[in-house]
């Protein structure tokens, strides 16, 4: 093999397939978008620990996924290979908030999209996708939901500290109960009045009440 064949390889005649141009604006596109859905997870998130690593693979995602798309729509050949290749990647991450996957399909969608050169829905659509996110996800309840765990005596003080319960409360649910040699455990849903909380430092005064413990939430409930 000589230099000259070296030159005439068709390895070599894929530089040139994507221009310098194409791929300057197709990266620097899918990073301002990449920001775009970083912003708007990092004003939505309602997890308990927010996690800033995520947010900048979120950005990474846009970009990495542009690139590819880039190479896969200059080569037909490529593109079969990189179907096989990406096939056999497995990911392990737990994803603990359902809305991460939302962001995560979105920063691949916005990717894929933007490399295939339609630049205007890639563009518009992520901005109607963060401005519906910002409004619904943003939205302030008319009342926050507590979890209140009593734990008393025994039927007659349950009885008691359910009715008063139920006198300031605006709504009251039973979630589980749990009864063992005479102690009975309560976890209750409960819709407050108002923002006042000073109606669960009177339920330990009463008789056969051992303790009550007010929790906020976010909806969820698992029992």
């Amino acid at each position: 093999m000589t230099f000259n064949d070296i030159f005439k390889s068709s390895f070599l005649e894929n530089i040139t397939s994507v221009t310098i141009l194409d791929m300057a604006l197709t990266l620097a596109l899918a990073f301002g978008l990449g920001v775009l859905i970083f912003f708007v997870y990092k004003k939505t998130y309602r997890g308990v620990m927010y996690s800033s690593s995520f947010g900048v693979t979120l950005i990474a995602l846009t970009m990495i996924t542009s690139q590819v798309i880039l190479a896969v729509t200059s080569n037909v050949v490529l593109s079969l290979g990189m179907v096989g290749a990406l096939s056999i990647v497995r990911f392990r991450t737990a994803i603990k908030e359902p809305l991460d996957i939302a962001f995560l399909f979105w920063a691949i969608a916005a990717g894929i999209i933007l490399a295939a050169g339609m630049i205007p829905l890639a563009v518009i659509g992520s901005v109607i996708i963060g401005v519906i996110l910002l409004l619904f996800v943003n939205k302030k309840q008319h009342s926050n939901p507590y979890i209140i765990v009593l734990s008393c005596d025994g039927n007659e003080s349950e009885n008691e500290a359910m009715k008063y319960i139920n006198e300031k409360t605006h709504r009251c649910v039973v979630k589980s109960k749990s009864a063992q040699n005479g102690l009975v455990e309560i976890n209750m849903e409960v819709r407050l009045k108002d923002d006042n909380t000073d109606f669960i430092n009177a339920l330990p005064a009463m008789n056969g009440v051992n303790s009550a413990a007010l929790v906020s939430y976010n909806g969820e409930y698992m029992g």
